[in-house]
C-alpha cells in the first residue's frame, strides 16, 4: 500500500522559519503577533507530521538539528513560491516605496537576485537602495532615513534585530609580500567604527604583530584598488575576493572570526515594507 500523501500546512512553515531565523521563541512570537504557546504548538505540529525533530531547544537558544537546516532549505522555497502566487492574485496593486540601507559590499555579492525576485513579485514598488558604512546606516535608521537595514557586526552582540547571514573574514593581498617581513603591516582599511577593521587590528595585538594604518577608503572598490596596486592587506569576507587578490592562507597571519550581518526594522511597517523584510529573512536565512 502506498504512504499516506502529508500536505504541509504552509502557516507551519512560515512559523518554522521565523523561528529559524530569530532563534527564539519570544522574539519569533512577537514577529507573528501570536501567544508563545501557540508557537511551540505549531512547531509540534510540524514535527509530528515530519517524524523528526527540527529544533533544539534550551534556555539561552534555539538551534536547528541536522533535520531542521534540511527542511528549512526547502521552507523557504514553498514559502517563496506561496508568497509569488498571493502576491499576483491578491496584491498585484500593492506600491510604494521601499527605503533599504545595506553596506557595499554585501549589496553587490548577495542582494541583486533576491531584489529582482521581489520587484517581479511586486512590480509597483520602488526600491531606494543605499550603500554605505555601518555606522551612517545605523544612524540613518535611528533618524528615519530607511526603513529597513542591513548592518554588519559583531557574532551574538545582542544590539536587536535579526542575523540574516554570517560572513567567514579572510586576509587578502595583492602581489606584494609584506607578512614574511620584520617591518609593522600596512593595513588599507575602513573609517572607524569597521567590524572589519577591529577585526583585523585586535587579531595582530592579540598575535603580537606590528600594525599601522597605510590606507583607509570608505569605498569597496577604492579598497580593493588599493591592495591590488600595493598599498596595504585587508580584510573581506571570503566570497567577495576578487580576481586580482589572494587570500593569504595558513599561519603568517592570525586566524580572523566571523562576522554577521543583521536586518533591522521598525515595529510598524506598510505592507511593502513588511513584505520586503520577510522575504530578505528567508532568502538569506
Amino acid at each position: 500500500m502506498p504512504k499516506t500523501l502529508i500536505n504541509l500546512d504552509i502557516d507551519l512553515l512560515r512559523t518554522f522559519a521565523v523561528i529559524a531565523a530569530e532563534r527564539n521563541f519570544t522574539r519569533a512570537a512577537e514577529r507573528l503577533m501570536r501567544q508563545q504557546s501557540t508557537v511551540s504548538l505549531q512547531i509540534k505540529r510540524l514535527e509530528d507530521a515530519l517524524g523528526q525533530r527540527l529544533l533544539d531547544r534550551n534556555p539561552r537558544s534555539v538551534e536547528l538539528t541536522p533535520e531542521g537546516e534540511a527542511v528549512l532549505e526547502y521552507a523557504q522555497k514553498i514559502l517563496d513560491l506561496n508568497d509569488e502566487v498571493v502576491s499576483l492574485t491578491h496584491e498585484p496593486q500593492m506600491h510604494g516605496t521601499v527605503r533599504l540601507g545595506t553596506p557595499e559590499d554585501f549589496a553587490t555579492q548577495h542582494l541583486p537576485d533576491i531584489l529582482a525576485r521581489f520587484i517581479q513579485a511586486y512590480p509597483s514598488v520602488a526600491l531606494e537602495v543605499t550603500c554605505d558604512l555601518t555606522l551612517n546606516l545605523a544612524q540613518g535608521f535611528r533618524t528615519g532615513r530607511f526603513d529597513i537595514v542591513l548592518l554588519k557586526r559583531e557574532r551574538s552582540s545582542g544590539s536587536g534585530g535579526v542575523r540574516v547571514w554570517r560572513e567567514p573574514l579572510v586576509w587578502v593581498a595583492g602581489h606584494h609580500d609584506y607578512v614574511h617581513g620584520k617591518s609593522a603591516l600596512p593595513l588599507v582599511v575602513s573609517p572607524e567604527p569597521c567590524v572589519y577593521r577591529k577585526r583585523a587590528t585586535e587579531s595582530l595585538d592579540r598575535a603580537r604583530r606590528p600594525w599601522r594604518i597605510a590606507y583607509t577608503c570608505g569605498s569597496l572598490a577604492g579598497s580593493i584598488a588599493a591592495v591590488q596596486a600595493g598599498l596595504g592587506i585587508s580584510v573581506l569576507p571570503k566570497e567577495m575576493v576578487p580576481s586580482g587578490l589572494h587570500v593569504i592562507d595558513g599561519g603568517p597571519l592570525p586566524d580572523l572570526k566571523d562576522t554577521e550581518i543583521a536586518l533591522l526594522s521598525g515595529p510598524s511597517l506598510k505592507p511593502p515594507v513588511a513584505r520586503l523584510r520577510d522575504h530578505i529573512v528567508r532568502c538569506l536565512g
